[in-house]
């Protein structure tokens, strides 16, 4: 809703006029973005689906796209082409404010891991260290009893 504008009368015209540029000057800094110089994207590769999530170095989203937000939907989601034009879009999302300098953590055994990281090394973005961090069981849950007929 945003606060009423109330016009006085009189000799004020000028103040209320300083006064209206002082917000928008106030308003463009608090819209202005960081930049960021290191971070990290985390690819998360499903068989249903790609996610990109860019972090700055602490954790703290900057972006995030997946292949279901851009418009794929069933089974198109998970292939390696829906994977890097999700891969394309996010770095046009970072590509003012950055990082520039990141690294790729990525998870799960999809088939959109190899070429979201193609499509991002293409960009032209400096890699530092590729990580794969899918969970990987030790010995699992307790097998269930034999069936007897």
């Amino acid at each position: 809703m945003g606060k009423k504008k109330v016009i006085q009368k009189g000799g004020d015209a000028g103040k209320e006029k300083e006064h209206s540029e002082k917000a928008s000057v106030k308003n463009v800094a608090k819209t202005g973005k960081k930049k960021f110089e290191n971070g990290r994207i985390y690819i998360r590769a499903s068989y249903n689906n790609t996610t990109v999530t860019v972090t700055d170095e602490k954790g703290n989203v900057i972006a995030w796209l997946s292949a279901g937000s851009l418009g794929f939907s069933g089974p198109k989601k998970s292939t390696p082409f829906a994977a890097s034009k999700v891969a394309e879009a996010i770095y046009e999302k970072i590509q003012n404010s950055g990082p520039h300098t990141i690294e790729i953590l990525v998870r799960g055994v999809g088939y959109g891991r190899d070429s979201a990281i193609r499509t991002l090394a293409a960009r032209g973005l400096n890699i530092v260290s590729i990580k794969d961090v899918t969970p990987v069981p030790h010995n699992g849950p307790r097998p269930p009893k034999v069936r007897r007929v």
